[in-house]
């Protein structure tokens, strides 16, 4: 029992060491392209910390296997350089016992890792769509940039020259838009006021743009004459509360849906959700063997093979999820094989390094 603490303690603590600085790089380089997007006025800035949050499972899917393969090389390796893993077998501790101790901590990383592949990933991911499309489908000013000529979709072109103190009220505002007659032929919209706000439909949730002070042009094209309109208030309809988009992919659909859908996409989709947990157990095999190191050659002599062994491991699972999704891969041979095969090299390994004991 001490024994099972003590080698758990130091793979769990290596772990999460790995794990934070992956989380850190992989976070800290989607957040600068969010910020960038936000910068850009894409996207408010108010909603990064929810993007990176509903991102947050979907990083530790993909981590915390790679965190928990390395962290068995490294606290292994160390314990074979300081000989703590040859005392260990010469008291009788059999290479296949510290498999079993190993398999524990394994255990419960691929139930986190579970957790986020079948639940919170598919989850996140449509939050995160959902708050991405509705900035798409409208024109939402609380991420206009004051100075700046910026394009929000559907042919509009907006600027603002500056905001008051709260945001709430824009100064000298100018919105190009390409829009329809209802004979079907287009005409160009350019409307300008000395100030616009936002302001929400109690009764209907559509949301409103009203405009003060202004002028709107329709200039249509092969006309030598527009049509031109002098106001005190006009409100632009931005969006209705019906408006938002309908978004179905297999990336985004729960895994209970993708249980009852045949689409092939649906399926490969299905069987990488299954196929992250199941990674956890693989590399566990995989990590045993390859820690053993030769005090001369350091703890870090097997690291880059075994980062490439993952590598490889990842990118087969990777390929099978696009050839499945394609039918060019039978959803019947799927990625099982890929699995059987990272399983018999372990077993090879593990009966390889149990004749020639963990020690030698």
């Amino acid at each position: 029992m001490i024994i099972f603490r003590y080698l758990t303690r130091e793979i769990l603590l290596t772990m999460t060491a790995v794990a934070g600085v992956l989380l850190l790089v992989i976070m800290g380089s989607r957040f600068i392209r969010y910020f960038s997007s936000a910068a850009e006025g894409e996207i408010p800035a108010s909603i990064l910390g929810t993007l990176m949050l509903f991102h947050l499972p979907g990083f530790l899917e993909l981590i915390l296997p790679l965190a928990f393969f390395l962290g068995i090389l490294l606290a292994y390796g160390q314990l074979y350089l300081n000989s703590e893993i040859t005392v260990l077998v010469a008291c009788g501790t059999s290479p296949l016992k510290l498999l079993q101790v190993s398999l524990a901590p394994a255990a419960v990383v691929a139930v986190l890792v579970g957790l986020c592949s079948l639940l919170l990933t598919p989850a996140g991911a449509l939050q995160n769509e959902v708050m991405i499309e509705d900035q798409r489908s409208k024109i939402d000013f609380s991420a206009l940039a004051p100075g700046r000529f910026q394009d929000f979709g559907g042919g509009r072109t907006a600027y603002t020259e500056a905001y008051n103190n709260d945001r709430t009220r824009m100064q000298n505002v100018f919105i190009s838009e390409r829009q329809q007659r209802r004979d079907g032929t287009p005409e160009s919209v350019v409307t300008r006021a000395e100030q616009g706000y936002q302001v929400v439909d109690d009764e209907t949730e559509s949301r409103f743009l009203v405009l003060a002070d202004g002028e709107r042009y329709s200039v249509e094209p092969g006309r030598h004459q527009a049509e031109r309109l002098i106001f005190e208030t006009y409100a632009v309809r931005l969006s209705r509360a019906e408006d938002r988009a309908e978004l179905y992919s297999p990336e985004y659909a729960t895994t209970a849906a993708l249980i009852d859908d045949d689409d092939p996409e649906a399926q490969a989709q299905l069987q990488w959700r299954l196929s992250m947990p199941l990674m956890v157990f693989v590399l566990t095999l995989l990590a045993m063997p390859l820690s053993r190191v030769n005090p001369r050659q350091g703890r870090f002599a097997k690291l880059l093979p075994a980062i490439f062994l993952h590598i490889a491991y990842l990118s087969l699972l990777l390929a099978a999820l696009d050839a499945i999704g394609r039918g060019s891969l039978s959803v019947a041979v799927g990625m099982w094989p890929i699995h059987a095969g990272f399983l018999a090299l372990g077993l090879v390994m593990m009966a390889n390094a149990q004749r020639k004991g963990m020690s030698g």
